[in-house]
């Protein structure tokens, strides 16, 4: 073994077996992330982190090149990047399913419908999860993406949203499904109000004539939705004079999955 070699194995046996470069990129990464939403400069990112401004601008270098890092043009600011996102939301999807299903279970035994969880991703909303009755035929939702003006869980996920995010995700024409689908912005916005009163939102048929939605939102800590819970069915099953009754047992299923998922 050369000198070199030797140097350097001694150097990662003194770290616990790490990688110095691995080492150092991970503090960037966790740099970058700190300083959301303004992001730094990799001059900053490299005092802050202890490492020479070249190696800190190779190594941000090629996390960019792997969209772990964002850098703006005009700023030469970092911020993290969409695949660190990908992965988070990817983690964490699985983990949610697991804490929410028997809640999904429950709600569908005490609904007699089915019960779905949709999660917040880049484009919109995605049904993750879903419980059936036994006796129901239905359906299956899963992996389908929700268009977020003409159903229940789409609805839910607009109303707790700021309302700059909400003009943003609307700006294109609202697509008719159906006779009901909300296709006027001013009604749309009015319904949005009235659910977050409410605490749960509905569809009437919106995107399916025969298939009426009950929905609320699971919130993170600063009132955020990250995931959607929802009651569907034929509106002979789920008419409107069961609102209230599966409005409540949507509310109270998405208030435990946000307790279940910390």
């Amino acid at each position: 073994m050369s000198a070199g070699a030797a140097a350097h194995a001694a150097e990662e046996q003194a770290r616990g077996g790490r990688v110095q470069s691995v080492d150092r990129a991970v503090a960037l990464l966790n740099a970058v992330s700190g300083s959301a939403p303004e992001g730094r400069s990799a001059a900053e990112l490299a005092v802050e982190c202890g490492i020479n401004r070249a190696t800190a601008w190779r190594l941000l270098a090629t996390l960019e090149h792997h969209a772990l890092v964002e850098r703006d043009p005009v700023t030469n600011r970092y911020s993290i990047g969409f695949a660190v996102s990908r992965m988070a939301a990817t983690a964490g999807v699985d983990g949610l399913v697991r804490r929410a299903h028997d809640v999904l279970e429950r709600m569908s035994r005490e609904s007699g419908e089915t019960a779905n969880l949709a999660v917040v991703q880049r484009l919109g909303l995605t049904y993750v999860d879903e419980v059936v009755p036994p006796v129901v035929l239905s359906a299956r939702w899963l992996g389908r993406q929700i268009p977020i003006h003409a159903t229940s869980a789409g609805k839910a996920f607009l109303a707790w949203l700021p309302d700059d995010e909400v003009e943003s995700m609307l700006a294109s024409p609202l697509a008719e499904f159906t006779e009901t689908t909300r296709t006027d912005r001013a009604t749309l916005l009015a319904e949005l109000a009235d659910i977050r009163q409410r605490g749960y939102s509905v569809s009437i048929g919106e995107l399916e004539d025969e298939v009426y939605g009950i929905a609320a939102p699971v919130l993170d800590p600063r009132r955020r939705p990250f995931a959607i819970v929802s009651i569907w069915g034929p509106r002979e099953r789920v008419a409107e004079s069961r609102f209230p009754e599966l409005g409540a047992l949507v509310r109270r299923g998405a208030e435990e999955i946000a307790a279940a998922a910390g």
